[in-house]
Formats: structure tokens, sequence, C-alpha cells
């Protein structure tokens, strides 16, 4: 069973990632606020939900949370400022988009670059207090909620690529360092998806072709 809130007397946004492992892809967060009284039995860690469940569990926390935003940072930007500050980064742009503004962070996770409230948006330039906490989408709740919107968005957008770039499995691996994915990288090369600042072979080779269309 886990715990509704940690913060009980502050809107929490609770926010996890998903898709840092990944040779390919972007990566995405989520920031989900729910309501203060709220209780799904149902949420958990989105790795240990099934396929199916997380997808109807994503429609109920849609219509159930006072406020939800998924934030993407993409394979460029990932390449460009290391993949965990790009985690960082795609809490802090789910934060931003935030239609009710949150008094506090609740993270999954043990590091977090504080987030300071977006330009344009209430409290501008405010530093928000946060807590991580190591596998909090098996504890709380509104971190279980943003994982299972991260999960489910990102694979969208992964098979999505995948009939763009038939050749890498993405239906499948959602971009993550598989036998299959890696051995279409050596055969076809890489694609404009793939994060050239990764050991995309798995041996320290780190020349290749770009995969045509």
């Amino acid at each position: 069973m886990l715990f509704p809130h940690y913060y009980t007397d502050k809107i929490e946004a609770g926010c996890d990632e998903v898709g840092r492992g990944c040779l390919a892809g972007s990566v995405y967060a989520a920031a989900v606020i729910l309501p203060q009284d709220y209780d799904n039995p149902h949420l958990n860690d989105s790795k240990k939900l099934t396929q199916a469940k997380r997808y109807a569990l994503r429609e109920q926390i849609m219509q159930d949370a006072l406020a939800w935003a998924v934030g993407i940072v993409t394979p460029q930007e990932i390449d460009k400022i290391n993949i965990l500050h790009a985690s960082f980064l795609a809490m802090h742009r789910a934060l931003d988009q935030l239609s009710v503004r949150p008094e506090a962070v609740l993270v999954d996770g043990n590091r977090f670059d504080a987030y300071v409230v977006g330009k344009g948006l209430p409290g501008e330039g405010t530093t928000l207090p946060h807590t991580c906490v190591v596998k909090g989408d098996g504890k709380y709740q509104t971190i279980a909620a943003a994982s299972i919107l991260a999960k489910t968005f990102r694979d969208d957008y992964m098979r999505e690529m995948a009939a763009q770039y038939p050749y890498y499995d993405w239906e499948h691996n959602v971009g993550y360092p598989t036998k299959k994915h890696r051995q279409a990288i050596r055969e076809y090369g890489i694609t404009p998806y793939h994060r050239r600042s990764y050991n995309l072979l798995g041996d320290g080779q780190l020349s290749f072709d770009f995969c045509p269309l």
C-alpha cells in the first residue's frame, strides 16, 4: 500500500522520469498533483504493472489528478548536458506546465536539481522545497502516478519512431540496449534519435554511419 502524499501541508507534485538508460529517444518525465484526500490502491511503480494496467491507470490519473504534465528532453539535449541533468530538466519542464501550481516537489531517486519556478508563472524565481525518495514510485502515489504517465507516453513515442525506423525493434525495446537493438546499430548505423554520447555498441566503438529513412 502506497502513501497518498509526503507533504501534508503543501500542494505536492510527484515527479518521475523514464528513459534514462535508453540508447535512443528522448527522456520523458511527468509531474502529477493528486487531490489531498486521494487514495488509489492500484497505483504502483510502473515497472511492476502490466502494459494493460498502466494504460488503464493512465486514463484514471488524467481524469482524477488536479493537474498533470509531461516534460521532454531530446537526444541532442541529452548529449549536450548529460542524462542526469536532462532527467531533471524534463521534470522541470513538466512542473512548469502544471495548471495548478505546486508548493513542493516529491521526486523519485536520490538526487535532484532544485526546481525554480519558471518565467511568467506565479511565484516566478521561487525555489520550491523538494524531497527525494529512493524507489519512491513504490512508496508514494504521486510519484507512482508520474511514473505511469511518463512510461506510457514515452512508450507511445517510441512506437511511433519504430514505424519510421523499423530495424531497431523499438516497438519492443523502446530504445533500451537489447542485443537486437545493438545488432541493428552495427548493421544499419545510427538514427538522429540515438544518443551519440552513449556507448551504443557496448564495446567502446563510437564510429557510425547514419541509417537512411
